[in-house]
């Protein structure tokens, strides 16, 4: 299919929890050819690990970190961390306790500065494997991760919508308790990235965002 680019591009995708982000991307990246990355799987992931080592939050990390090996495996789109050999499943990741522990960890500087790396790659594993660009979505990629991507976009919807869609998808974390760790924290708080497009995805369905998206995305091409 004939892609809406000439050249690579990376579309970031933030907003808090339940918002659409891994749903919207995932369609945006089947339909324009992209490389499809989920951060928030990668610190579930990384959370997971931790906790297997019998880590916690309030510990000395650096040590722990550097003795792990973060990879990438392709499933499909979708660009999944492989850590020591092994990537874990959607159960696992969205275990209790899991979702216990990942805002705590996620507000770690040696935990964020570790993935920030390995998430910086993602672009260059995106061109080896031939996609017309990158998708990444999460709560600091346009304004950490990717500053300069070319299109930023930051998805919103109200906290009923959002209950409902994670009671929908049998998740049980508090939405209203991860939005305010993640934008109370000291390193890459969750932001709306300056000069981003905000979207409410309350009253659209998911493919309206997607088409909505794209059509700006197209727009944004054709004038730059």
């Amino acid at each position: 299919m004939p892609t809406a680019y000439s050249t690579f591009k990376i579309i970031a995708i933030d907003g808090g929890a339940a918002v659409g982000k891994s749903s919207t991307s995932k369609g945006l990246a089947e339909r324009l050819d992209l490389m499809h990355v989920d951060t928030g799987a990668h610190y579930r992931t990384l959370t997971f690990a931790l906790l297997a080592t019998g880590a916690s939050a309030e510990d000395d990390l650096q040590d722990t970190l550097a003795r792990l090996k973060l990879e990438t495996r392709l499933d499909g789109r979708t660009a999944r961390l492989c850590v020591d050999g092994r990537v874990p499943t959607e159960p696992e990741i969205r275990s209790t306790e899991v979702n216990a522990s990942v805002s705590q960890f996620a507000a770690v500087p040696s935990v964020r500065q570790a993935l920030f790396d390995y998430q910086r790659s993602q672009a260059d594993v995106a061109r080896d494997e031939g996609f017309a660009g990158l998708i990444m979505e999460g709560r600091d990629i346009g304004s950490v991760i990717f500053p300069d991507a070319e299109h930023r976009f930051f998805l919103e919807a109200d906290e009923a919508t959002r209950a409902a869609r994670r009671a929908k998808e049998g998740q049980t974390d508090s939405i209203a308790e991860r939005d305010k760790m993640d934008k109370a924290r000291k390193n890459a708080p969750l932001i709306c990235p300056q000069g981003a497009t905000r979207i409410n995805t309350g009253p659209r369905t998911l493919e309206e965002v997607i088409q909505h998206i794209i059509e700006r995305i197209q727009t944004d091409t054709i004038n730059n």
